[in-house]
Formats: structure tokens, sequence, C-alpha cells
């Protein structure tokens, strides 16, 4: 549905230039699909900013494009536009990065280790460490480990791991977000935050101790804390971010209280990077039932993190 929400989004002008890397063929017949009118510009020294125009830098698919339907042979593709929109934005030619849902099954099965974007751009950009946060209006929900079995998640959690990525949050939330004092509320990792030892000792012999020193260095860091009460009262709380041990630890709340309007914000990276909260809705591809929100929200705030646009793109 990437590029429903690519057409959908084009009918409106813009205050800033976006530039779409992607087949451009493919982009003009999903138009026709959803009969909707599109020009494709392809000025990708100044993209227009215009209703009804939108300027797509081509990386053409091996195969034509079927709507809803996964074509193994279009993965390298899918890669290459993805290459190309990260060395622009590596090399400084682009400001941001905001990445539509990708299939990991289609990639995966062209014979490529692919676990997500995130792992992916952590890779391209050598760098050592990076974290995945969703925000809505509401909330940041910053994740420990991202796309991994939960058999694995005890075993991944060390003291040197969570060392590492709540540096990376506490420090984007100051430089990123502007937030000169944040305060963090982290999870713990087993039910009831391990019940004094009872029900685990992961809060004791790791969680604890990381959230104790950077206290100590004068970070406002609150936890381990029971993962069932956390996100209560979040408003009086007065909290910046939550950090959480597990993906559907943190984002199956953050999902049912903003769906659609949430967007997921890579940290650790050299540049901005953006996208939606959901995945490629393939059943509803070309039908022009796709809600283009998630997309548009990660737009504006790859605009506020980048441009300080304040409202919309």
């Amino acid at each position: 549905m990437g590029p429903d929400l690519v057409v959908q989004l084009a009918q409106d002008s813009r205050t800033i230039p976006l530039l779409i890397v992607c087949d451009a063929d493919m982009l003009a017949e999903r138009a026709i699909e959803l009969g909707l009118n599109l020009l494709i510009d392809s000025n990708v020294e100044n993209p227009t900013k215009k209703a009804g125009e939108i300027t797509v830098l081509d990386v053409p698919l091996t195969n034509r494009c079927v709507s809803g339907v996964l074509d193994v042979a279009n993965a390298d593709a899918v890669v290459s536009a993805l290459n190309v929109a990260i060395d622009g934005c590596l090399n400084g030619h682009y400001q941001a990065l905001v990445t539509g849902p990708i299939q990991k099954s289609l990639i995966q099965e062209s014979g490529r280790r692919f676990s997500g974007h995130t792992e992916y751009l952590a890779q391209r950009c050598c760098v050592d460490e990076v974290v995945m946060m969703l925000a809505s209006r509401d909330m940041r929900v910053a994740l420990a480990t991202t796309h991994i079995p939960l058999s694995l998640v005890a075993e991944t959690i060390t003291k040197e791991l969570l060392e590492r990525k709540l540096r990376i949050v506490l420090r984007s939330l100051q430089r990123t977000f502007s937030i000169l004092k944040p305060r963090l509320l982290v999870s713990g990792l087993n039910p009831h935050a391990g019940e004094s030892g009872h029900l685990g000792r992961e809060e004791i012999n790791i969680i604890e101790p990381v959230c104790s020193m950077l206290r100590d260095e004068g970070f406002n860091v609150e936890g381990p804390l029971p993962a069932d009460t956390l996100f209560t009262n979040l408003s009086r709380r007065s909290a910046d971010a939550i950090f959480v041990m597990y993906h559907d630890q943190g984002l199956p709340v953050l999902k049912y209280a903003a769906f659609g309007d949430a967007v997921n914000i890579t940290l650790g990276l050299p540049f901005v990077r953006t996208s939606v909260d959901h995945g490629t809705a393939l059943d509803i591809a070309g039908s022009g039932l796709a809600d283009a929100g998630s997309f548009g929200a990660a737009l504006t705030m790859a605009g506020r993190l980048t441009f300080d646009v304040a409202d919309e793109i």
C-alpha cells in the first residue's frame, strides 16, 4: 500500500519539497488504478510542491507491479531504492528519510538477511546501535529489542546493551526533540518487574544497575517498573518517553491508543528517519481504502525534526 499512500498525499500541495524514490511507471499506474490524477515530475534537483504532482527519482522494478501481489523478482529493486535514499541522506543531498511499509518476507525470500528497516539502516549507516521509537501525540515508546523471537529476548538484554540504548534515547530526546532534562520510564522484563526476584532476576541483575548508574549521572530515569501499569497516568507522571524491553511489551499499547497517527522513528542515525506505524496491507492495496494518516504524520514529524515545520508538510 506504499504507492497508494504516496498518490493520496500527492493530491495536496506541500510546504517542503518531497522526492519519491521508486519505479515511476508503477506510481503512475497506481494513480490510474485509484482513479486519481497525478503528474510525475522528474526534476529531482527541484522537487515540486504542487497539488496533484510529485517528483520521482526512478528506480525501475524488474517486473510490472500488480497491486497486492508479491513478486520476489522485484526485491532487488526495492532494496536498491532504499539504498539510493540512504546514500542521499548520508552524503547530505537529502535532509531526512521517510519510509513506507516494507514486506520483510519478500526481501528474505530473495536470499537477503533482512529483519526490518531499523536494523538495515544501522548496518548501512555503519552505526553500532540504533533504537526504534514509536511516537504519537501523547506518548513515545522506545524498544530495547526489536524484531527477534520472544525466546531470545532475555538472553539479548545485557547491561551493555541497555546502557547503549538508553543513552541513545536520552541523547535523542535532548538533541532531536529539544527536551533539556527528559524523564524516562523504564519497564522491567518479567511480570510485576520480577517481584523482588521471585518471577525473574533480570530486573535485579541487569536493569536496575543500569538505571541506577544513569541516575547517578544526573539523568531522570525511573525503573525498572511493572509493564502492566507503566502506561497509566502518563500525563500526571510527566514522562517524556517509555523504554520497554521488547516489541510487543510496549507497541500494542501505543498502537491501541494511536494507530494510524503514530510515527516510527529511528534514533541514533546520522540523519532523521521516520516511517509509518503499520504494515503493507496487501489485501487493500490499490483499492483506495488505505488510510494515509500515519504516512502523513511521518512526513510531518520528519519536517518538525529537520526543518522545524510546525503543523503539516
